[in-house]
């Protein structure tokens, strides 16, 4: 109890952060439905998010070096209600694309600056502590933020307003804590060649869940809104994904310590390419139908990008883990910036089933490539302890990190 005490400002900071970045995207989506933006615009706007994620990841460390966490955080935030606060003063799609990007900017340097601030107040002995109410944390305010949809009215100053108001106070948790802000660590070196070289399997398998996650959260309201969803049918159709992903991480974690991880990443994708092409065929036949190929997509996709993670690792020395994570992270980000636009443009073009067959396209390719490289490549020596990553900041990996075996 001591433990989540001290950590309770950070990880409530964590909370407003989550509940106000992850209900934008959805709300964003639906507010340019309603304000008749076509569906490429609105997935331009996913896009956006993640350019300017990629560049907080990039800027957030050097703020802190520059004014410290928590000026650096009040920045951020500060930039993120501007952001949400705009929307409705500027109801045009490229703007919101900038105000989106802006928005990003402000999710990755906010999680940048917590989750700094966690690894330098956290030792061995409480990592795996701290590290599972982190995980509880963020699937649980994302679940959260989802539900938020059914009661957000879209394309309306009064949702944004809230949006708004949860940037402002994820403030007051981080600011009136008395607990001194640590030392700044040094910015994770990236080295996305040299991770791809050590594991080619893994960072594929990111790539993938990077092509694939943000064009399910960023279209996946779209898609909703297309097959007849309401308000409440969307958040239902988001959170259910959420849920099955929370559901997979035991079992999954559990399988992929006792499994040669190749075989896993491969199943897991071959039973979301099945899953994806069974949605994008029947989903949208009922509201219940939708509900369940949304889990059960969750329940194989959501624990790929940890699954690759852990069977990079696997490979790596012990003074590159931070790196390669870090690395990781910025595959992800490349994946996520162009995978919203290319999904919307493909569902705008032949209709909403669309969005699942390219996912659906993108972990079939996994699949082969997983099959090939059990041909050719080597299985790991030594294994690191599975566990749920969140795509969060470039330096998660050093909060998660655990010291390797031999």
């Amino acid at each position: 109890m001591r433990l989540v005490i001290s950590f309770a400002a950070l990880l409530m900071s964590v909370v407003l952060v989550q509940l106000g970045s992850g209900a934008l995207g959805p709300l964003d989506a639906l507010s340019g439905a309603a304000l008749g933006f076509s569906t490429a615009q609105i997935g331009m706007l996913g896009s956006a998010h993640f350019v300017g994620f990629f560049v907080g990841c990039w800027a957030a460390p050097r703020m802190m070096g520059a004014i410290g966490h928590s000026r650096a955080f009040a920045a951020f935030a500060a930039s993120g209600a501007i952001g949400a606060l705009a929307h409705p003063l500027w109801p045009d799609p490229t703007a919101w694309a900038a105000l989106r990007a802006l928005t990003g900017l402000a999710v990755a340097g906010a999680y940048t600056v917590v989750e700094s601030w966690l690894q330098a107040k956290v030792d061995n002995s409480t990592r795996g502590r701290v590290v599972g109410i982190y995980r509880v944390v963020d699937l649980s305010a994302s679940l959260v933020a989802q539900a938020m949809i059914a009661v957000l009215p879209p394309a309306s100053y009064v949702s944004y307003n809230i949006v708004a108001i949860l940037c402002c106070l994820c403030l007051l948790p981080l600011t009136l804590s008395r607990a001194a802000a640590p030392a700044m660590p040094l910015a994770p070196r990236l080295r996305p060649a040299r991770a791809a070289r050590l594991s080619p399997l893994a960072a594929a398998g990111v790539l993938v869940a990077g092509s694939s996650m943000p064009a399910f959260r960023m279209v996946g309201p779209v898609y909703g809104h297309e097959v007849g969803l309401d308000a409440e049918g969307i958040a239902t159709f988001l959170a259910a994904a959420i849920l099955g992903g929370a559901a997979a991480q035991i079992p999954i974690g559990w399988v992929a310590d006792k499994m040669d991880r190749r075989h896993v990443l491969t199943g897991l994708s071959a039973a979301s390419a099945a899953t994806c092409l069974g949605v994008a065929a029947d989903g949208g036949s009922s509201a219940a139908a939708a509900f369940a190929g949304a889990f059960a997509f969750g329940l194989f996709a959501f624990p790929i990008y940890s699954v690759s993670s852990a069977h990079a690792n696997d490979f790596a020395e012990p003074d590159f883990v931070a790196e390669l994570n870090a690395s990781l992270m910025f595959i992800y980000g490349l994946g996520a910036i162009a995978s919203p636009l290319s999904a919307s443009l493909l569902l705008d073009r032949f209709g909403p089933g669309a969005l699942f067959s390219f996912i659906a396209g993108l972990h079939g390719l996994l699949a082969l490539f997983g099959l090939a490289r059990m041909a050719v490549g080597r299985k790991a020596r030594a294994r690191t302890p599975y566990r749920y990553l969140p795509r969060t900041s470039f330096v998660v990996g050093r909060l998660m990190r655990r010291r390797k075996d031999g």
